[in-house]
């Protein structure tokens, strides 16, 4: 029997079987496309997203196949210059092809030891006190102690499962478009509009449209006429989609042994393109609380907090996206509200925050004790003549140490220990958990010890 079984082998649930696997955790991923879309739909990913895999020594292996672009406030499109002093190396959006970075974080999962399906389709989903049976479209029958769905917006394991998906259905489509123009704007010809380069000649073409749209190149044509009077020439597309507005965060991440993840757990209009950057962060949250329980030293709470803490990141979020929206809209109240925001980000302070809304850097969990650094993430500080994140790559806790004097004591199992007097910290010591979330600070080992007993269970 399997120990998890993850349905859907898209970014999240191939980066979470990767995580699990750092815990030796067997997991077999069912997916039901046969390969990924064959279009070269680009995605962003954002600081936070990319100091999460490079925490895993997953990004030098997408560098090669990404383009950056400069850090920058693009909240409702307003594009402002980033703040000055980000205290990230990963300060930078990295643009890349969607089906590229599947096949990257499939490969790597594969490499740990993951097994993946093609062509299995969950439908069905029945679980009982000692694991979950899901039901394949063939008719075979998968068991497993948990199971994860990773399966997207119409997620089949939701659906299964009775899990409430509220918010609002979509208002408003819009068509999105890899495609050969003629006659490229100089400039921004609409706020609406969206046309930039993506290489080899095309151009990436986001334009709203109304209900009835079908995504061909004669809708493409019809609304960049309708909106700037002229359609650019637009012609010989690679490929076409639309997309609504709906925003759902779903009523909870968990039904018993069945959790979820990604666009399974929340879906929201790509404003900031914050979508797959929150899924990516999801795994990462999950993978290692999952891993302990599958493990047996998980402590009693510590898989619940991946829904105290993530479903609120997602609500953020989904506020943020509804924001965004508003201040795209074409109504008098709405282009003199984005008129004021644009102003507003001049100030160092307000871009700033947007920008550490929209690239996750800003997220500080609740745990409930204090402290300038607990709940938050550690930047990429230098220790030891290397990097911080170099030393997570296995998904482990990390005890960074600079009085020397502490002891990680039973966990070592668990968690690593770096003695380094010298690591620029702002704390004699700092208890990291896998996902790179500072969980305690300071210099007293019975205090220590009760921290890592919260987190890493019994000694």
């Amino acid at each position: 029997m399997n120990d998890v079984i993850i349905a859907g082998c898209g970014p999240v649930g191939a980066l979470l079987a990767a995580e699990l696997r750092l815990h030796d955790v067997r997991v077999l991923v069912l997916e039901r496309q046969a390969e990924p879309v064959s279009y070269a739909r680009i995605v962003s990913l954002h600081t936070r997203s990319l100091e999460l895999l490079a925490m895993r020594g997953l990004l030098d292996r997408l560098l090669p196949h990404g383009r950056r672009r400069p850090a920058g406030a693009y909240f409702a499109g307003i594009d402002k210059p980033a703040p000055a002093g980000l205290d990230s190396p990963y300060a930078f959006l990295l643009g890349i092809p969607q089906p590229v970075l599947v096949r990257l974080l499939e490969e790597h999962a594969i490499a740990l030891g993951a097994q993946v399906r093609k062509e299995c389709a969950v439908t069905g989903v029945e679980q009982d006190d000692l694991g979950v049976t899901v039901t394949l479209d063939s008719g075979e029958q998968k068991r497993s102690r948990w199971l994860v769905g990773c399966d997207g917006g119409h997620s089949t394991v939701r659906k299964r499962l009775g899990i409430g998906f509220p918010g609002e259905p979509s208002r408003h489509e819009t068509l999105m478009g890899e495609l050969a123009v003629a006659e490229p704007p100089s400039g921004v010809p609409d706020k609406r509009i969206d046309i930039r380069p993506v290489g080899g000649g095309f151009f990436r073409v986001i334009v709203p449209a109304g209900p009835t749209v079908t995504a061909t190149i004669e809708d493409f044509r019809h609304q960049l006429r309708a909106i700037a009077g002229t359609d650019f020439g637009v012609h010989s597309p690679r490929w076409t989609s639309r997309f609504g507005d709906a925003t759902r965060l779903a009523s909870s991440y968990r039904a018993g042994r069945v959790l979820l993840a990604g666009d399974a757990a929340h879906i929201h209009p790509p404003a900031g393109g914050q979508g797959l950057n929150l899924g990516l962060q999801d795994a990462v949250n999950l993978g290692w609380k999952l891993a302990a329980q599958v493990r047996g030293w998980a402590p009693g709470t510590l898989l619940d907090t991946y829904e105290t803490e993530r479903r609120p990141v997602a609500a953020d979020v989904l506020d943020n996206t509804r924001a965004q929206v508003a201040l795209q809209s074409d109504e008098p109240g709405a282009r003199a509200l984005r008129r004021l925001v644009t102003e507003l980000m001049d100030f160092d302070e307000v871009n700033r925050f947007l920008l550490g809304r929209t690239t996750a850097t800003d997220i500080r969990y609740d745990f409930g004790t204090s402290g300038d650094l607990i709940g938050r993430r550690l930047p990429d500080v230098a220790v030891s003549g290397t990097n911080l994140y170099s030393l997570l790559h296995h998904g482990r806790g990390l005890l960074l140490d600079r009085t020397g004097n502490l002891s990680r004591g039973a966990w070592s199992n668990r968690v690593d220990l770096l003695a380094d007097p010298s690591a620029a910290l702002d704390a004699p010591a700092v208890l990291l958990r896998p996902d790179g979330h500072v969980a305690w600070t300071g210099d007293d080992q019975r205090d220590l010890d009760d921290h890592l007993s919260r987190w890493f269970g019994p000694s």
